[in-house]
């Protein structure tokens, strides 16, 4: 079996990543930025069923920084770049998190070339596919890019840009190094611990009824444990070097959709879940002032339906049915909520 470095580990993709490596006999390092989170890392990935003395090496090393990056990608026969640059307050400019994000991909894919890394999985997004587009009547594909000039949120436009970048440096620096990317839809799953995707906290905010109504817009979504499937055969098939790979379990879902899945599967424990929705136009007025609303303006209204046919055929992927994975979701953040109660 292959010794795999995963970046950003402690990550809620990055973690699951792991899991998978793990019991797919592989040895396993991980990158996190700060030591201190290895403990945490560690129960994580034991709240997952791995093993306490499963083959993982944590180590050091920050995307903004060259320092460790050389010695975390010796010897690996692959690399999950799966870090991502993140901010704890609203980025002033868009620059912010596009430089960040652009730099750490082309540092991580240097220091993989140049240590003779056969493949780099990079975890791009949907952001960088299905944004920036007028309405369309079709779904999208990984022929598909972003239009980083319409107007976009900062996030949506880092992930395009860096993706791009990574794509560039294989064509003309890459040496031999292959490249193959993951663009997941809204990302679902069960949680290891607190620290988990922004899609789980549209969910979590549906469950504890802070959202008086559904927003409406409608994107596809997937299970956290199918995309880590995802990037085990993008690491390993031939046919996967050089292509990009949308994750997505079926159809896109409006977010009264969502909502009518868990009221379905979770009974009374739904009562907080909105049943109606809410005019694009209330929330467009609403997201002046909310943050959390305003990350959303853009696609309020769309449709961003985008099919997983391209992993399914070439690398015989198959996804679990989405409303499963919704109802776990569901179960997981409130199981989650009554460990902190207790």
């Amino acid at each position: 079996m292959s010794e795999v470095l995963v970046t950003g580990g402690s990550g809620y993709i990055g973690s699951w990543c792991i899991l998978a490596l793990l019991n797919a006999g592989h040895s396993v390092r991980t990158t996190v930025r700060n030591p201190s989170r290895e403990p945490e890392l560690r129960a994580m990935l034991q709240h997952g069923g791995a093993a306490h003395d499963a083959p993982l090496r944590v180590l050091t090393a920050d995307l903004t920084r060259d320092a460790g990056w050389a010695d975390a990608v010796q010897g690996c026969d692959a690399v999950l770049h799966v870090a991502s640059p993140t901010l704890t307050s609203a980025p002033r400019s868009d620059d912010e998190m596009v430089t960040p994000a652009r730099d750490g991909v082309l540092r991580v894919l240097r220091a993989a070339r140049d240590a003779g890394v056969r493949r780099v999985v990079l975890t791009s997004a949907i952001g960088a596919i299905a944004y920036g587009h007028p309405d369309r009547d079709r779904p999208f594909t990984e022929d598909d890019w972003t239009n980083v000039d319409a107007g976009i949120e900062p996030y949506q436009k880092s992930k395009t840009l860096a993706e791009r970048a990574a794509w560039d440096f294989i064509e003309t620096q890459g040496g031999g190094l292959e490249l193959a990317a993951v663009n997941p839809t809204g990302v679902l799953g069960p949680v290891l611990g607190p620290d988990y995707s922004p899609s789980l906290g549209l969910i979590k905010r549906m469950l504890d009824g802070s959202v008086p109504a559904s927003l409406k817009f409608a994107t596809g979504y997937v299970d956290v444990r199918d995309v880590a499937d995802l990037h085990l055969r993008a690491m390993t098939d031939p046919a996967a070097a050089g292509e990009r790979f949308i994750a997505a379990s079926g159809r896109s879902l409006w977010v009264r959709e969502v909502a009518a899945i868990l009221h379905e599967r979770l009974g009374e424990r739904a009562d907080g879940v909105p049943s109606r929705e809410m005019p694009v136009w209330a929330a467009r007025g609403l997201s002046l002032v909310n943050p959390d609303l305003r990350t959303l303006r853009t696609i309020l209204g769309k449709n961003l339906d985008a099919t997983s046919e391209k992993a399914q055929r070439l690398l015989g992927w198959k996804p679990r049915p989405i409303e499963d994975t919704i109802a776990e979701t569901a179960e997981s953040l409130l199981a989650l909520d009554d460990t902190r109660a207790a």
